[in-house]
């Protein structure tokens, strides 16, 4: 029986080409629009949920760094081991008497603050203080420059990425209101900037004859609430730039204004004393507790001719930026950290009184002292010129005739007739002085 080989029937496909193409463009006009329309317009979370969320992460993150501390301090010897280490033995003054160690113990007892029933404290003067310096801030800021030149070439640094073009400052707002401090407390902490002031059971209780009250490091730290509600506002625009495949492909100009619209939160300050084995001058730290709030209000314009305006995605990258870089540099467990000149009185720093206007004094004098010997270089040149004008007075007089001596006095006598008759200077009128000549 003969076989006949046949091919295999090919399936005919159910689209044409034409068909798929139209199936593709939809797909990919779909995913641009469900793009646009979830990332660069959904709606943002509310303020209140933001904040909350920031704050569960804060708190969180502080937890697990006390936390990574305390197992620390279970694996390492104690604090109080290392205090008997041989230190350096330098020559001591056998005149200054040395005053006894203080602690924060000791401290808090000669001051009469007791940390767990004294009141907090309110900071009117310390508001007020503020308040002068800021507002002399913001009007130092209106006579130059100085800020705006400083704000432009720090944004147009070496950390600018390469597809933005140059940013410009285009509006800069330093409010009008001031900060107020208030709720001030003292509260002992240790050298890692835990509080001492929780006793064994949980309960807040101080002890200040405790070995944690009396080891290396420990300080006192104040602690107060702070508010601003204000409008501080910062104005940018640039470009964004495409080049890729080449230089400058496209362009979109995007322009940007962020304010500060409401802070409130927790700043502590401590001073650390100053270690002479190590040459540390006094320091002080200051940083915000973890339970701040911080609000912004931020404005986009994205476009040339077609522009998006007030864009929510924009809005929550640049808070989330904003907020990371100051969790990054103020919020604990970081701090700040400030070193103190020396606060003994010296000649060089003292002002007002009887300061001399001679201009005498070393290069380092103050700007008062120099202001002090202009004026009296100017008195000098006044003094000269006075001097000056008397003595081209006095010539014009002796070219106009001879001055009004006594020697043309008594000329003038002898031409008269009146022979042996002199006047005596300053004598009174219609009397004469006969001398025998």
């Amino acid at each position: 029986m003969a076989t006949t080989d046949t091919c295999p029937m090919r399936p005919e496909p159910t689209l044409s080409f034409t068909q798929g193409l139209i199936v593709g463009q939809i797909s990919v006009v779909l995913l641009i629009a469900a793009f646009i329309k979830f990332f660069i317009f959904g709606d943002a979370p509310s303020p209140e949920i933001t904040a909350t969320i920031r704050a569960a992460e804060r708190r969180s993150r502080t937890l697990a760094h006390r936390q990574s501390l305390l197992t620390l301090r279970s694996v390492t010897p104690n604090p109080t081991d290392r205090q008997q280490q041989p230190t350096l033995n330098k020559k001591k003054s056998s005149i200054l008497r040395s005053p006894p160690t203080l602690t924060i113990g000791s401290i808090l007892n000669k001051t009469y603050y007791n940390v767990d029933s004294h009141q907090p404290e309110s900071l009117d003067w310390f508001n007020v203080l503020i308040a002068q310096t800021i507002a002399q801030f913001r009007s130092d800021a209106q006579q130059d420059d100085a800020i705006l030149t400083s704000l432009t070439k720090a944004l147009n640094g070496t950390s600018r990425p390469d597809f933005l073009d140059e940013i410009k400052v285009t509006e800069l707002t330093l409010g009008e209101d001031f900060p107020i401090f208030s709720n001030c407390r003292i509260i002992p902490v240790d050298e890692d900037g835990l509080s001492l002031n929780t006793g064994p059971g949980g309960e807040k209780r101080f002890d200040a004859n405790s070995m944690r009250a009396k080891q290396e490091g420990s300080r006192l730290q104040a602690r107060m609430d702070v508010d601003l509600s204000d409008m501080i506002t910062l104005a940018l625009e640039t470009k964004i730039q495409l080049n890729y495949p080449k230089r400058l492909t496209a362009v979109l100009p995007v322009a940007l204004a962020v304010s500060v619209v409401r802070f409130s939160g927790t700043l502590s300050i401590s001073f650390i004393p100053s270690n002479q084995s190590q040459s540390t001058p006094t320091m002080m730290t200051f940083s915000f507790l973890d339970d701040y709030r911080l609000d912004f209000s931020v404005r986009s314009l994205v476009g040339s001719r077609s522009r998006l305006q007030d864009v929510p995605k924009i809005a929550q990258l640049v808070e989330s930026r904003l907020h990371r870089w100051f969790d990054e540099r103020a919020v604990e467990p970081r701090f700040q950290e400030i070193a103190l000149p020396s606060l003994w009185p010296r000649k060089k720093n003292t002002r007002g009184g009887d300061d001399p206007l001679d201009g005498s004094g070393s290069a380092s004098s103050s700007a008062g002292k120099g202001k002090g010997r202009e004026m009296a270089k100017e008195l000098k040149l006044e003094e000269a010129r006075r001097e000056l004008r008397a003595e081209t007075a006095a010539g014009a007089r002796h070219e106009l005739g001879p001055p009004e001596t006594l020697r043309y006095r008594r000329a003038r006598g002898r031409g008269d007739g009146s022979e042996g008759s002199f006047s005596m200077p300053g004598s009174l009128p219609d009397m004469a002085l006969n001398l025998p000549t």
